[in-house]
């Protein structure tokens, strides 16, 4: 049977090139939730779109791993910078991914700690994420290899970009990472978040977040392919 490989986006967005592609294509409703099942660039995939928040993302992936078996997880979509070095465009590969709005700290805990849990920080496959390294160089993508922060909340405050970066040392803000990485880490399965940078969380988003999600999703798009061809 072949390995399948799990691909989820938060927004229609950042999963219609990659549905448009698909051959053999069948859908599965699950917990109302859309499973594409075919395959895309020779391989065999589930394609999913989670909606927004950690909620959704965790049920979603949960349900991809358990009932279709994925042995790995690519997650694409778009996010807010929060390293001062990146810009609009630029490409975020997971090195881990934790969730910014987990706050315990009136009990004692650094914030993003979760309580009675070793890990709270989930690490990408060093594999897949050297692959996504590898896709962006060869496409001339620039691209940071860092911490990728969730919570449900879209950031768009410069004092809050500069909290995450100092408290958290986040690379980019968004809404479903970290809990995609949480269920995968359970799974003990492999996975890598690649996002794309749509705007700088600082409250310019209204005016570039939907401008620039389409030419995002499209570069998340090129690198998805170069990946899935190399798997």
């Amino acid at each position: 049977m072949p390995e399948i490989i799990g691909l989820i986006g938060a927004m229609d967005e950042e999963i219609r090139l990659l549905l448009e592609g698909m051959e053999d294509r069948e859908t599965v409703v699950k917990a109302g939730i859309n499973y594409y099942t075919g395959t895309l660039f020779g391989k065999s995939v589930v394609l999913c779109k989670c909606g927004v928040g950690k909620v959704n993302a965790a049920v979603t992936t949960q349900i991809l791993l358990d009932t279709f078996g994925a042995s790995q997880v690519l997650f694409t979509g778009v996010a807010g910078a929060v390293h001062p070095e990146l810009n609009i465009g630029d490409i975020v590969i997971s090195s881990s991914c934790m969730q910014h709005d987990m706050d315990v700290t009136a009990l004692g805990y650094p914030r993003g700690i979760i309580p009675y849990q070793e890990v709270s920080s989930f690490c990408a496959n060093p594999a897949l994420v050297l692959l996504a390294e590898q896709a962006c160089v060869e496409l001339k993508q620039k691209y940071l290899i860092g911490k990728v922060l969730s919570g449900d909340q879209f950031i768009a405050n410069a004092d809050v970009v500069a909290e995450l970066k100092e408290q958290l040392d986040g690379a980019c803000a968004e809404m479903e990472g970290a809990a995609v990485a949480q269920v995968c880490y359970m799974y003990d399965t492999p996975f890598v978040v690649i996002r794309s940078m749509s705007d700088k969380a600082d409250g310019s988003a209204h005016v570039n977040f939907r401008e620039f999600t389409v030419e995002a999703s499209e570069r998340s798009h090129a690198i998805l392919e170069y990946m899935l061809k190399a798997l």
